[in-house]
């Protein structure tokens, strides 16, 4: 496993991470869930993702029970967790002061944990002042609740007000991303964040790097029983999946077999090195209700050095989706 730092922080976390979204308290109990933790710990992983809105916070509460069972050193874990959806409560969401204060101990209570390492907001709240996000979020962390903290889906824009805020106030700034990243989406990690990398050191942990199961190859042939589009409470993803632009990706994805045939490895493993190719991804949240998915999941790194600049050029021709850049106007 190689281990990668955190944008610009002191933090390594491995390539390869996993998470809990979907599989923790839907398809999966605490057994099953220590199963797939731990072949990922055994294969390198140090970073496990959840968030309180997971399975309404069962997901917290089975990962807890895991962490608790293994024998793992808590020293050489990061664990994070995302605030936003609380509850039904008008204060149990979004990012007030007040939710991210108690949302986090809710978090850390369901985890069984006095802290965890990363805290991210989990979407930007456009009710709630910034600077108001910026000192909870520095608050819990001198607390020792949290080490870092970081945002997901936020726009580039209201990254740098963040860290203008932080800066200004003497407060800690955000560290990481967490955006989506695959090879159908592309646009934000590529092209909105580039100046975030090097102004801010900005880390991203990037999530769906199989689009939801579309670059895995197991709905070229249809929809098979038994996916998370078949799980209650996921019908907007089943309608995604029967959307035009879901069957002209199926398209693609169908192009890009031949490449993973030729390199030797699944159409996944591809994808998911594909993903670690890029220079400014942190770590890879993968996910799993399977061990052997875990396993072949976690071979992908051995497929990153055979991404040949020949190879990216067949990948880019496949996907025909490269997003442009702004217009250099001074060339």
């Amino acid at each position: 496993m190689q281990y990668r730092y955190l944008g610009s922080s002191g933090l390594q976390v491995s390539a390869l991470s996993f998470g809990a979204w979907v599989t923790f308290g839907n398809q999966l109990d605490v057994d099953a869930a220590y199963e797939l933790m731990n072949a990922a710990y055994e294969a390198g992983v140090n970073f496990f993702d959840n968030a309180e809105v997971y399975a309404d916070g069962k997901a917290e509460i089975i990962m807890g029970e895991v962490l608790k069972r293994a024998p793992w050193k808590r020293s050489d874990l990061v664990i994070s967790t995302k605030i936003f959806w609380g509850g039904q409560g008008p204060n149990d969401r979004g990012l007030s002061r007040k939710h991210i204060v108690e949302g986090l101990d809710a978090a850390l209570a369901r985890l069984q944990l006095d802290y965890v390492d990363l805290v991210f907001a989990h979407r930007p709240d456009l009710h709630t002042p910034i600077e108001e996000t910026v000192r909870a979020f520095t608050h819990v962390i001198n607390q020792g609740k949290a080490f870092y903290w970081g945002t997901s889906e936020w726009s580039a824009q209201q990254i740098m007000e963040a860290y203008a805020v932080a800066r200004r106030e003497h407060l800690i700034p955000p560290q990481m991303e967490q955006p989506q990243y695959n090879m159908f989406h592309r646009e934000r990690v590529e092209v909105e964040y580039a100046r975030l990398y090097d102004e801010i050191g900005l880390g991203t942990t990037i999530w769906s790097p199989l689009a939801s199961g579309l670059l895995t190859g197991k709905y070229n042939q249809g929809t098979p029983d038994g996916t998370r589009i078949s799980l209650a409470g996921y019908e907007w993803l089943r309608k995604q999946f029967e959307s035009a632009e879901a069957q002209q990706r199926l398209e693609k994805a169908g192009k890009l077999m031949p490449i993973a045939d030729e390199l030797g490895c699944t159409l996944a493993q591809l994808a998911l090195a594909w993903t670690l190719k890029n220079p400014h991804v942190s770590t890879t949240i993968t996910g799993a209700s399977r061990v052997e998915q875990v396993v072949e999941n976690m071979k992908a790194t051995d497929f990153v050095e055979k991404l040949t600049p020949a190879v990216m050029a067949r990948i880019e021709d496949a996907l025909d989706n490269k997003p442009a850049h702004p217009q250099d106007w001074r060339e």
